[in-house]
């Protein structure tokens, strides 16, 4: 540890910060490098040979751009969301609302018998028929209809 270290520490005691924010004058090295007590220290503090470092913030400068940005609607496309990309409770409820509305109106037409009506509602209820278009397709397959 060099003399111009020494000083260093103590000047951080001193000023009540750490060793790295102590600022020694370069042009005053030779003169801080004779200094041994701390009332010397004192001394060059108050001339201003010693000095302490402003602290290092974190600039917010990008932080308010970016709010201000997202003010305007930028940056919220489906790119820059978190969590669940839809809600799939409601995919369910709209899908099972639609079959069902299907499947009533094939039941009043007479389309289909209300057994048939009964067990589509349970399949449909199960999960079977991904949308209206394949319980069609599986009403046709299986020729549950009397016309279609």
């Amino acid at each position: 540890m060099t003399q111009v270290d020494q000083v260093r520490r103590l000047a951080a005691e001193i000023l009540g910060v750490g060793v790295h924010r102590v600022w020694i004058d370069p042009q005053q090295l030779e003169r801080v490098a004779t200094v041994i007590s701390k009332e010397e220290v004192r001394k060059l503090i108050k001339e201003g040979v010693i000095r302490k470092r402003p602290v290092k913030g974190i600039s917010r400068h990008r932080i308010r751009i970016r709010k201000m940005k997202k003010k305007r609607g930028r940056r919220r496309g489906p790119g820059s969301r978190k969590g669940p990309r839809y809600d799939e409770r409601e995919l369910w409820i709209s899908r099972i609302r639609a079959i069902r509305k299907f499947l009533k109106h094939l039941r009043d037409r007479k389309i289909i018998d209300k057994r048939t009506y009964r067990r589509l509602y349970l399949l449909a209820k199960g999960g079977t028929f991904r949308n209206v278009s394949h319980l069609k397709t599986y009403i046709k397959e299986h020729k549950l209809a009397r016309r279609i």
